[in-house]
């Protein structure tokens, strides 16, 4: 194959898939609804975009990738792309013929190997996807082809892949920070005032929630004591799945506080700008903090959360390669 005949398609098959073993042979579904009912019996339903994900791998797996078509697997231990032509054949082998601990499987006519370490770093975030499995680009094919048949770039690391490399982590961070909206505003709104209490505690204050009924106004209250003896007096009201605030929630708020009082208005569906002038101008400190203002300040504060915070929105910190 010349290293500008592209194939058609690249499929780029991770080896962290459990090969669907437990549902048989995949011939055996004629109806995407059909291998969806079998997954949801095998693994369940709890996530369901995740369901939707594995099917759409399944009918991937064995109908899109057609002979001549390019399968692309990665092996971490040695850093090599493991670059092979699919020969069209997809097989199901029963326990005595399967392919280690496959028996979904497809015959490939392995060409060679291509180092990690001798791709450009765009190249390299393009084959960096979580999917099981997924199709490259054409300028990914070209240049995994062109490494292949020996012709490797002169400089893997060039001010553009620099760039790239910038340009991934930001797009990472606000993929995560918009995952981590998405968890707060699942919470139900009891849940939502624990939250900013668990949030308060990790800043240092401690914390007294309202219990449910008539609360002035006043969800949380915190202060360094916790019994509001010594300054700053927080009281906090907590607005969840209830929209955009405007002028009228904020002056009812501060008919609630007193002097040495100090404000917080948390509201989920954000705050119209006559919301915020009125802020601006209250004669005591009140402070609004919209659904972003919480993500940020609870990744901030989060390694200081307790157990109850962190069961309520539990994350894992992601590790990133220095400048």
């Amino acid at each position: 194959m010349g290293v500008q005949e592209l194939p058609e398609s690249v499929f780029k098959l991770c080896q962290n898939t459990h090969g669907w073993n437990e549902l048989g042979d995949l011939r055996n579904y004629t109806t995407t609804d059909a291998i969806r009912q079998a997954y949801i019996k095998q693994w369940g339903n709890a996530k369901p975009s995740r369901t939707s994900n594995a099917v759409a791998i399944i009918r991937k797996f064995r109908d899109s990738i057609q002979s001549g078509h390019m399968t692309i697997t990665y092996n971490p231990e040695l850093r090599v792309y493991h670059i092979g032509e699919d020969l069209g054949d997809y097989q199901f082998r029963d326990d005595n013929n399967r392919v280690g601990e496959y028996a979904n499987v497809r015959q490939v006519k392995w060409l060679g190997d291509v180092p990690r370490d001798t791709l450009t770093q765009s190249t390299r975030n393009s084959l960096g996807s979580t999917l099981t499995l997924f199709s490259l680009s054409k300028p990914v094919m070209s240049e995994l082809l062109a490494v292949l048949h020996g012709d490797v770039p002169e400089s893997p690391e060039s001010p553009d892949d620099d760039e790239a490399l910038v340009q991934l982590k930001d797009q990472t961070i606000d993929q995560s920070h918009e995952l981590i909206k998405d968890k707060i505003q699942s919470l139900l709104p009891d849940e939502m005032e624990q939250l900013v209490a668990a949030l308060l505690r990790g800043m240092g204050y401690r914390t007294r929630v309202s219990p449910k009924g008539p609360d002035r106004g006043v969800d949380v209250f915190a202060s360094p004591d916790g019994l509001g003896l010594t300054q700053p007096r927080i009281k906090v009201e907590v607005k969840h799945r209830s929209g955009s605030m405007g002028s009228p929630a904020i002056r009812g708020f501060l008919g609630a506080l007193r002097d040495g009082d100090s404000g917080l208005f948390v509201s989920t569906g954000g705050f119209s700008r006559e919301a915020r002038y009125e802020a601006e101008r209250a004669t005591v400190p009140l402070t609004l903090i919209d659904i972003d203002d919480l993500a940020n300040l609870i990744v901030i504060h989060y390694e200081q959360f307790d157990v109850e915070g962190k069961t309520l929105l539990p994350l894992v910190k992601i590790y990133w390669p220095a400048e």
